[in-house]
């Protein structure tokens, strides 16, 4: 396909590269304003559940507004309101119109705004990959690219930026970021839904969706009740057990992940008389890393076996981070694993992304993939809870081997499961270990 075809893929991962940097900003400003205004450690962590409770529950109720409206119009419409909300905030805080508490309904409303909006921007990759005529691992494994590289850069802006001109007006930069990442990926995705392509091909051809804005294909499910089209996507995320073990096994990780991150790596920091800088140092390799790896994993993940490659990854970026700290080792060691680390989570986002998008149809992709991804994210605001609580009861070192050995014990057990194998299953290619549906 000509370089035109693939013009919507490439703006989309533009709109993300800005909205994702937007993401860092507000997660730094965001909490640094409240600390730096009211001194509460406990006000902070209010606005993180403020900004994460309707994130998750939009998440999951936004689905089939995506398959009924689009999805490409539902992340447009959502950035554009969210520009308007988060631009509120620095406005109102100016005037000094901002008591607390009309500042977590703001924070509630960018959250409530950012589930559905996230999940319409991933809904889109099956319509964007198929335009571009590529496959999905090079497509999930661009976008975990713009995703790496943005946690790496964009954080050190971010701090930048608070500490040069203060966290309220960082804030407008963040505000600003949603219309702009609104107004690139419209003038990109504009050709996808011209009347060229109102025809969908036919299954032999492509089985992802090649249309972002038609919901017409929704094989007339999108005129039902919308808590039958809401049960109708859970009912086929339950009754997908590969998906359904995805989604799961995410959610674990990643409650893992934020006790690591945001609790466990601050308390290293501090005892190994790193302070901040070994923090920012490490979550730096680790990011770069990944970014190298992400972009190793679009080139190469289409031709990688999937579920050895997902047991690979995992065997390396899991468990080692946690136990090189958990025995004190020298900055250089933890540094050293985090690169190793780093790389190999590179490639686990394509490929899980790529499963994901494969064996949902296309008329249910909206709801099922905002209930997986609000599985996903549903315990991470419990991540710093654990962490603590861990490191109060038993001590850093302890705390830091009981993650890792879940986190090993989570992320291996597919290796008991014949059924993980239907990783390895494309499109138009039998499945190992899967009996075919013809077959008596």
């Amino acid at each position: 396909m000509s370089g035109g075809g693939r013009k919507p893929l490439y703006g989309w991962l533009t709109s993300e590269a800005i909205s994702l940097t937007g993401t860092r900003i507000s997660m730094i400003a965001l909490p640094w304003l409240v600390l730096t205004t009211t001194g509460s450690a406990t006000k902070t962590g209010l606005v993180a559940l403020a900004e994460m409770l309707p994130l998750v529950l939009l998440k999951v109720l936004g689905g089939p507004v995506i398959d009924r409206l689009g999805a490409r119009r539902i992340s447009i419409s959502c950035d554009v309101a969210s520009l308007f909300v988060v631009g509120a905030i620095p406005l109102l805080y100016a005037l000094d119109l901002l008591p607390f508490s009309l500042f977590l309904a703001f924070v509630a409303m960018a959250g409530a705004l950012r589930g559905p909006g996230d999940a319409a921007k991933q809904a889109l990759v099956p319509a964007l990959a198929a335009q571009a005529d590529v496959p999905l691992e090079r497509a999930t494994g661009l976008h975990s690219t713009v995703e790496r590289t943005a946690g790496m850069l964009g954080a050190a802006f971010a701090g930048g930026l608070v500490a040069v001109i203060g966290p309220a007006n960082a804030l407008v930069v963040d505000a600003t970021s949603f219309g702009l990442s609104a107004l690139v990926l419209a003038w990109a995705t504009t050709a996808v839904v011209a009347p060229a392509l109102e025809t969908p091909p036919s299954v032999e051809e492509v089985a992802p969706s090649n249309r972002l804005e038609t919901p017409e294909v929704t094989q007339g499910g999108d005129h039902s009740p919308y808590l039958i089209q809401l049960r109708e996507g859970w009912d086929y995320l339950r009754s997908d057990r590969v998906l359904f073990g995805i989604a799961v096994m995410v959610a674990l990780t990643n409650l893992l992940d934020m006790a690591w991150a945001s609790v466990q790596v601050p308390v290293w920091a501090k005892d190994s008389g790193g302070g901040a800088g070994a923090i920012g140092l490490l979550f730096a390799v680790f990011a770069g890393a990944s970014a190298i790896g992400a972009m190793c994993a679009a080139t190469w993940a289409a031709r990688l076996p999937r579920y050895r490659t997902y047991l690979l990854a995992f065997l390396i970026c899991g468990a080692p981070r946690f136990v090189v700290m958990a025995l004190g080792s020298p900055l250089w060691a933890v540094l050293s694993v985090a690169v190793a680390s780093g790389f190999a989570s590179g490639f686990i986002n394509p490929v899980l992304g790529a499963v994901i998008y494969e064996r949902i149809p296309e008329h249910l992709m909206g709801r099922v993939t905002s209930l997986t991804t609000a599985m996903c994210f549903a315990l991470m605001p419990f991540g710093g809870l654990l962490g603590g609580l861990l490191i109060a009861g038993f001590g850093l070192s302890t705390s830091l081997v009981v993650c890792g050995a879940a986190y090993f014990v989570v992320t291996m057990f597919p290796a008991l499961d014949p059924r993980w194998r239907e990783l390895d299953g494309r499109p138009g290619t039998p499945t190992p270990g899967r009996v075919p549906e013809h077959a008596a």
